[in-house]
């Protein structure tokens, strides 16, 4: 008699073929939809958990959640998502005893990375699956009994909301960039541009976004001399358009409200503005605006002379084209990252 090798159900595969591109961070399905979807059945899971069917979906809802979280946390700005997926795992806390646990120290899996994560999680949700997972990996009884230990898994919910209150802070609450006025704002109330222009440049730090946010709040509260605006506003912009990967709401706000006090409608007699000729590439940008404040400290430029007059940077007519390409920026990362009109409300 042929001894059958077992294997997960087919939706199961389709799920596990899903999450493993979203949390590889290469998703070959919608996110939002996806991930929705698993948080939604999971709910659904709460009301059977008295049953062995119950629990078993509980332990690979958790493990599924807590291991997709981060990407909830880091790449959706959706509230209604951090929402359905905080009211699932809390729903679940409320049936986790961890005084329960009798594990030996140790026994718990620890360090699952997202990939692993997903495949058992997927795994624990029918015995199939479990079995298929045992053939694979080939732990014992007690290794894979302590995925369903109750404080092993009330850990993994306690992490996995921890990180969705602070991912919601960080895309839909008040960012704190005040830190900055020690590098940006000389000893005489001046904003150093350059300063400004070395952060940026400096981009395997990630600031890009905290520049920009620290511009436009700048410029909203006024603190900017007539000599710095231009620079100021230059720094924003680079901010926007060199963050690649999108911009959150809680930055949005204020740069969408920066921008909206820049008239769009207005035209000019200039065929070309000086920021024209730097927005090839980043090097060129950061050149123009170093050479544009200290001139004699980066005497090199990719502007020609016949617009390098300050009256051509100034012209209203180059703070309109710059702001409508920002804004179109903006607009972009309210279709890339998803989430409700609401949620993008400036």
């Amino acid at each position: 008699m042929t001894e059958v090798t077992p294997t997960m159900p087919a939706e199961h595969r389709e799920l596990l073929s899903d999450l493993s591109g979203i949390v590889c961070d290469y998703p070959n399905v919608d996110p939002e939809a996806t991930l929705a979807f698993l948080a939604s059945d999971a709910s659904g899971t709460l009301d059977r958990v008295g049953t062995p069917e119950g629990r078993r979906e509980r332990t690979g809802y958790v493990i599924l959640l807590h291991a997709t979280s981060w990407y909830v946390s880091a790449r959706v700005f959706s509230k209604s998502l951090f929402a359905s997926y905080t009211e699932v795992l809390e729903g679940f806390r409320a049936t986790l005893d961890p005084a329960s646990c009798s594990c030996q120290d140790g026994a718990h899996p620890e360090d699952l990375d997202s990939e692993y994560a997903v495949e058992a999680g997927v795994s624990m949700l029918a015995e199939a699956g479990r079995a298929a997972f045992a053939e694979e990996y080939g732990p014992g009884d007690e290794e894979l009994a302590a995925f369903d230990c109750e404080g092993f898994l009330a850990e993994l919910v306690d992490q996995a909301v921890d990180a969705l209150r602070e991912g919601h802070r960080r895309l839909f609450g008040d960012i704190d960039v005040s830190h900055l006025d020690a590098r940006f704002v000389r000893d005489d109330g001046g904003i150093d541009i350059v300063a400004m222009q070395e952060a940026i440049d400096r981009s395997w730090e990630n600031n890009t976004g905290s520049v920009a946010l620290w511009s436009a709040r700048r410029w909203l509260t006024g603190q900017v001399r007539n000599e710095e605006r231009l620079g100021l506003f230059l720094c924003m912009w680079m901010g926007i358009a060199q963050t690649y990967e999108g911009l959150p709401p809680s930055y949005a706000r204020a740069l969408a409200a920066a921008l909206a006090t820049i008239d769009l409608d207005v035209s000019c007699d200039h065929p070309r503005h000086p920021w024209s000729t730097a927005e090839a590439t980043t090097r060129s940008r950061y050149l123009a605006v170093l050479h544009l404040y200290a001139p004699e400290d980066h005497p090199d430029t990719p502007v020609p002379a016949e617009l390098s007059a300050r009256e051509v940077w100034e012209c209203p007519g180059q703070y309109a084209e710059l702001a409508r390409t920002a804004l179109a920026d903006i607009s972009g990362w309210r279709h890339m990252r998803g989430g409700e009109d609401e949620d993008w409300e400036f």
